[in-house]
């Protein structure tokens, strides 16, 4: 049975099943589910709590399912945690989980805990098991464009929120912008509001004084932006994995790697094949699937060869090579050769993001 995550506590006061799968990369998301699956169990009389961490490949997993068939020392009814942080049982484990989804007590809830699995993990017939025996729960991280929405949610929760109509968007962007990439902290921030302010409305001046910049950015996340042509968050995500000590190298490879896909999938179409089938060939998915698909059409052959040509000189000076009509700094370089990007897909947002792309070329 596949639950969203927003489905559980609604799931949760109506019954409680004996198996609950957890798979997601949200450290806050993941432990709050686990919470809620917690308390429920300990209404419905499960207090004991066995927990097993299953790391490397010496795991006993006969002891797993001995605990899980053996009778409680206190007659209480139990509940037994399962933690795979690799998201791979290994072929015994694989057999263990399938026995173990075969013989759920009806003294006995499960939670299985994993990290975000792919779509061949997912096939799996251990995972196929574990689908069919309970609730499996898929825990998505929360995206930037939710971010605001997200924040306004936890703040009404503990009886707060901002200001309405475009002074509080501006609000919540602006909370978005300090807390991107680090959910934990951005509950933490939420947390400190509500112990500074008395419940009711938030002014900006209130969340810009209280609320720290503790975002967290991640390079394939910026790669996202640029294709996007989100120039300010592309300049801000820059500054922090300088900051946050990102290698230049890795950063690069990365906007590099973009140029040379779109080259490949514009030489494709220009052979003859749809566009779909260009992106599939190039193992395009997802989220830049549809980045591409908006960009392609508007970006010439001069353009992504001279994007190409960038990409090459960059890739020399963030390695330690000089080149005369580029700064020697590789981050200065690895700005410019984003904004050169951005140039090309699209147009900026807004003046003042146009200003920003031109200073950051010029240098």
């Amino acid at each position: 049975m596949q639950l969203r995550l927003d489905q559980l506590a609604a799931h949760l006061q109506r019954e409680l099943r004996p198996l609950y799968t957890l798979y997601g990369d949200e450290p806050l998301l993941v432990q709050e589910a686990c919470d809620a699956i917690r308390a429920a169990a300990r209404t419905a009389g499960h207090h004991e709590r066995t927990v097993h961490h299953v790391v490397g490949a010496h795991f006993d997993w006969g002891e797993l399912l001995g605990a899980a068939q053996a009778l409680s020392l206190f007659a209480d009814k139990r509940l037994i945690e399962i933690r795979i942080p690799g998201g791979k049982p290994g072929k015994e484990g694989s057999d263990a989980l399938q026995r173990y989804c075969q013989h759920l007590g009806e003294d006995l809830v499960t939670i299985v805990m994993l990290p975000r699995l792919d779509k061949a993990t997912q096939s799996s017939g251990w995972f196929a098991a574990l689908d069919g025996a309970g609730v499996t729960v898929r825990i998505d991280p929360i995206e930037r464009k939710q971010l605001p929405a997200w924040i306004a949610q936890r703040l009404a929760a503990q009886g707060q929120r901002v200001q309405g109509g475009e002074a509080g968007q501006r609000t919540l962007a602006f909370f978005a912008d300090r807390v991107e990439g680090n959910l934990l902290a951005a509950h933490q921030e939420i947390q400190k509001l509500g112990l500074l302010y008395p419940a009711g409305e938030l002014s900006f001046e209130q969340v810009e004084v209280a609320v720290l910049n503790v975002a967290r950015y991640d390079v394939f996340k910026l790669s996202e932006a640029v294709l996007a042509g989100q120039v300010s968050r592309v300049l801000r995500m820059l500054d922090g994995l300088e900051a946050e000590g990102e290698a230049a190298v890795l950063v690069h490879w990365t906007l590099a790697e973009d140029i040379r896909a779109l080259k490949r999938v514009k030489d494709a179409m220009l052979a003859g094949r749809p566009l779909p089938m260009a992106l599939r060939e190039q193992r395009i998915w997802g989220v830049k699937e549809k980045l591409f698909e908006r960009v392609l059409p508007r970006l010439s052959d001069t353009s992504v060869d001279a994007l190409l040509d960038a990409a090459q000189i960059c890739d020399g000076l963030v390695k330690g090579l000089r080149h005369p009509q580029w700064p020697s700094d590789p981050w200065a370089a690895l700005r410019r050769l984003a904004l050169m990007t951005v140039e090309a897909v699209g147009t900026p947002q807004s003046p003042r993001e146009a200003e920003g792309r031109w200073l950051a070329l010029r240098a």
